[in-house]
């Protein structure tokens, strides 16, 4: 037989622990909404590395087109410094915004796009034997150096300007650009002489070996090779900041 001192404190810990489980439930609630900011807080929206490739990719574009507004603003600021030596820092500057891949290009050129072999092939192989059936970063690379051994005046990969910073990383079916993935499949496009540019990609024996695979029926990676008389080259947008090491004293 419970006594009413005992069931006195029953109740009243039931009185006292009720508001207080609401309570926790509650913070924990509103920690929750601020932590995932109005997101999901479990990404199960990502079913592949391509979709998280592309947010990815997506919300680079956003902040670069943030930090284009910002440079901007800063040049247009500094344009009004009324003094000689800025003035003549800006002047060298502007002349090296060209060569940088600080403005845009445009012209006739050749657009490139490789991809994967298609699943009805990679189906059937063994995951840790896929390598041959896959684009990877030295395929990319080799068509961008052929392009610029052929004259090429811009770069783009994927719609981003390649200058003399740009970085391409495999990532098993993405490739980084200043560590951004990108899925496949893999547009490169540049600006220049058409004949120049077709014969550099056609005479490049890295080139050739991928083209190789292209065409051998058991592998079939994608491979085409469109001319255009109107390329777009955008400028570069990304930041321009340098990190490099310093020795020590």
């Amino acid at each position: 037989m419970t006594s009413p001192t005992h069931k006195g404190a029953h109740h009243l810990g039931w009185r006292v622990g009720t508001p207080l489980v609401a309570l926790a439930s509650g913070v924990l609630f509103v920690v929750s909404a601020m932590s995932s900011q109005g997101t999901d807080l479990r990404p199960g929206r990502y079913t592949d590395l391509a979709s998280l490739a592309s947010e990815d990719a997506a919300r680079l574009q956003r902040l670069q087109a943030r930090v284009a507004d910002l440079t901007d603003e800063v040049d247009t600021l500094g344009k009004q410094v009324n003094d000689t030596t800025v003035r003549k820092l800006q002047r060298e500057a502007d002349q090296l915004r060209e060569p940088a891949g600080l403005t845009p290009r445009t012209g006739p050129g050749v657009t490139i796009t490789l991809s994967d072999a298609p699943t009805s092939i990679t189906d059937g192989v063994d995951t840790d034997k896929l390598q041959p059936y896959i684009v990877h970063q030295q395929d990319v690379q080799a068509v961008v150096n052929a392009l610029w051994a052929g004259g090429a005046s811009a770069v783009t990969i994927q719609g981003q300007r390649v200058v003399s910073t740009t970085g391409i990383k495999c990532s098993g079916s993405t490739i980084q650009l200043q560590g951004v993935p990108y899925p496949q499949p893999f547009v490169i496009e540049a600006v220049g002489d058409v004949p120049d540019l077709v014969t550099s990609i056609e005479t490049d024996r890295w080139v050739s070996n991928y083209r190789d695979y292209a065409d051998d029926p058991d592998y079939q990676l994608g491979w085409s090779l469109e001319t255009s008389s109107h390329i777009e080259a955008p400028a570069y947008d990304g930041l321009r900041d340098f990190s490099y090491a310093k020795p020590l004293e």
